[in-house]
């Protein structure tokens, strides 16, 4: 759940910046008091199930408040003709409120109400009459979105390869046997296989239509998208934790299959959101289901194989899915053009 609130923190921060462009000072400094919110929040993660929580609940109801103002500022200000800003200042400030009384509630209690609030934070955009969604005006430039999507897939990726750096690291790098570098080797290529197939086939996609379900299910695809990226660089930290003979730690082989099998889920359903390219043509569903299923299938294995074993059947489940569109591109375009040739 902390994930998903810095997540919308993030999301509807850039939400307010792509319908609204402001440069002036006041703004800039408006920003600066978000992201001090944000890192507070973050600071208070490792100990959010304790002392960490006011913090945490707190910084994030200021968070909101400060996107509410935003908003109430830019309708002040005659910068927004129609009721856009008024309703949607109206909401983060009710949605502040909330976060704020979660802040002193005691457990269990606290963590359902900013729960509520999370989902809430979602309806404010998506119900009917009262949604965001419902007023003309919100169309952000959604150009600026996916470029926004792309840059934090890296950075959420990015941990994963930082996660594997750091731990090998702390074990000391002259320490381990050369199995283990076979593993740490194997979760370096997993990253950049992750992003690979991210930007090759929706990276930078505008949504194909402007329609509400177009727009939710690319916006949600994207969401879980992270959490799963999350999921598997955790995962991906237990390569460095054994070598290619002994079991895959089970905890970390679960968090990677279910984060895989996510993951290409979630990249189905924004490829099926967003305009048409070339790339499709060869990232079929059924590349997706075959990896989505292999993922799944491994999961029940990995305890009784050595992690080589378990490696080759999830890096099979993942690699695929670049592998064969790439195959599957090079035979086709290489006939058509080979074809063209003969006409002309």
């Amino acid at each position: 759940m902390s994930i998903i609130a810095i997540w919308f923190a993030w999301a509807d921060s850039s939400v307010f910046n792509s319908l609204y462009v402001s440069t002036d000072m006041n703004h800039r400094l408006i920003m600066c008091s978000q992201i001090i919110t944000a890192m507070i929040m973050a600071a208070a993660i490792p100990a959010i199930d304790g002392k960490g929580w006011m913090y945490f609940a707190l910084a994030f109801a200021a968070n909101r408040l400060i996107t509410a103002y935003l908003y109430y500022r830019t309708d002040r200000l005659g910068r927004e003709e129609t009721k856009l800003a008024t309703k949607a200042s109206r909401h983060f400030f009710l949605l502040s409120l909330l976060f704020f009384i979660s802040a002193f509630l005691p457990a269990p209690y606290a963590y359902w109400l900013f729960g509520f609030g999370i989902v809430a934070i979602q309806l404010q955009y998506m119900l009917p009459k009262i949604g965001l969604l419902e007023c003309e005006r919100f169309i952000p430039r959604l150009g600026h979105m996916a470029e926004r999507f792309a840059l934090l897939l890296l950075i959420v990726v990015g941990e994963g390869f930082f996660k594997l750096v750091v731990t090998l690291s702390e074990k000391g790098v002259y320490y381990v046997s050369p199995d283990v570098f076979i593993n740490y080797v194997f979760g370096g290529v997993s990253v950049f296989v992750l992003c690979w197939i991210y930007f090759d086939f929706v990276g930078n996609g505008k949504p194909k239509d402007k329609r509400k379900l177009t727009l939710v299910t690319w916006w949600l695809a994207h969401l879980f998208l992270m959490l799963f990226a999350v999921m598997i660089g955790v995962a991906l930290s237990g390569e460095v934790k054994v070598g290619i003979w002994a079991p895959y730690p089970l905890y970390y082989a679960n968090l990677g299959c279910l984060g895989l099998a996510g993951y290409l889920t979630c990249l189905w359903f924004i490829q099926q959101s967003i305009e048409t390219r070339v790339a499709h043509r060869f990232a079929t569903p059924g590349i997706r289901l075959f990896g989505i299923v292999l993922a799944l299938a491994t999961i029940p294995v990995i305890p009784i194989v050595p992690s080589l074993i378990g490696n080759l059947l999830w890096g099979t489940a993942l690699i695929s899915q670049i592998v064969i569109p790439l195959t599957k591109g090079y035979i086709t375009l290489s006939k058509e053009e080979k074809a063209a040739t003969r006409h002309v």
